[in-house]
């Protein structure tokens, strides 16, 4: 008996389709199309001697030390901002809060979800973006994955970094090595990064332009670890800001902390913005801004090598570690008055990292 049209269409094999302009559906199922993704954005882009193995996983000489390991997925829409993009975040996301533990990054896998329709344009250009920020962080990329969703499914591309670096230091850096009397500095102004994605996502334009601080904070860190200062924690002011990093690290070690808003440097055009979209600065995401907490002598000497070294310059000593109540913030306004500093119960800004 003659097959069904149905059963035809089952049994039969699709031929892949000619490399073209858009992500489909078969570049995601691991034949000629997949290869030809790898072969063409991913490997030339990722030059490693581990990814040119094709193995099933990194095979990796590692230094002697204690080990760190991160991971974190990005999903930030727009894919591409004032200052920065998703590429770029993927890698300096990781970097990052491989470095607040006081390790040297090394390496990194990257993983992406890529929506059926995505522009093979739009994926080159994140691709050359994270090599670049690989390459200003020192870190290889050393093994990855790729699949595809269909069409609606996604925001275009999400991308998930994982990555490891070795603690050369023998000191711990860590919440729970907080001292009452150490001093909080901060590495830089606040509030660049959120707002940039608002601007871009609402369409609006200031009078300043707003860019992302996304940027890797290798350098500052090292310098600090070099300096031989008594660090006792660092914290990267990512999603929830200055304000939420602070009350992790007060809930942490079971201490308090007292912060000074006029120390606290915020650019006039995010505190416009903020002030016209009704948020607080201090709860706005950096990807490019850290704490360094340490003893209290050492403050000025930190600030020193913070403004020589880190992202944005304008590093400061604002505020300074308590005995208790446990866990608590507080803040001193411009005109003296002092509030609690808490968590957000929700998202103020979404999706942006």
């Amino acid at each position: 008996m003659d097959p069904t049209p149905d059963a035809f269409a089952f049994s039969s094999c699709p031929v892949p389709l000619p490399v073209g302009s858009e992500i489909t559906i078969g570049h995601g199922g691991g034949g000629r199309l997949t290869q030809d993704l790898i072969n063409r954005i991913f490997r030339p882009a990722f030059d490693t001697d581990s990814l040119e193995a094709q193995h099933d996983a990194a095979l990796l000489d590692f230094p002697a030390g204690r080990l760190a390991f991160s991971t974190d997925s990005h999903v930030v829409s727009p894919l591409f901002f004032p200052g920065g993009d998703i590429g770029g975040l993927a890698i300096n996301g990781t970097v990052n809060d491989l470095c607040m533990t006081g390790a040297r990054p090394l390496w990194l896998s990257a993983g992406f979800i890529l929506e059926e329709g995505l522009a093979i344009d739009t994926l080159e250009r994140v691709v050359q973006s994270m090599k670049r920020a690989a390459d200003a962080a020192g870190v290889g990329i050393v093994a990855g994955d790729t699949k595809v969703v269909e069409r609606g499914r996604c925001d275009g591309l999400y991308i998930t970094t994982s990555g490891i670096g070795v603690v050369e230091t023998p000191r711990t850096i860590a919440p729970t090595e907080l001292r009452e009397g150490d001093a909080v500095v901060l590495s830089g102004d606040l509030g660049r990064h959120g707002m940039a994605i608002m601007a871009t996502r609402a369409g609006l334009s200031f009078e300043s332009p707003i860019e992302s601080d996304c940027a890797p904070l290798v350098k500052p860190v090292k310098a600090l670890l070099e300096a031989g200062l008594e660090i006792h924690c660092l914290r990267d002011l990512t999603r929830g800001g200055l304000a939420t990093s602070l009350v992790e690290l007060a809930e942490s070690s079971g201490l308090s902390i007292a912060i000074d808003a006029v120390r606290i440097p915020v650019p006039e055009a995010v505190n416009g913005a903020c002030e016209i979209l009704g948020l607080d600065p201090l709860y706005v995401a950096n990807e490019g801004r850290f704490v360094c907490i340490l003893p209290e002598g050492e403050a000025e000497r930190a600030l020193k090598i913070l403004t020589d070294t880190a992202p944005g310059k304008s590093p400061a000593i604002i505020g300074r570690v308590g005995s208790g109540p446990a866990g608590q913030v507080t803040q001193r306004s411009v005109i003296g008055a002092e509030r609690i500093v808490d968590r957000l119960s929700g998202e103020q800004l979404p999706r942006i990292c």
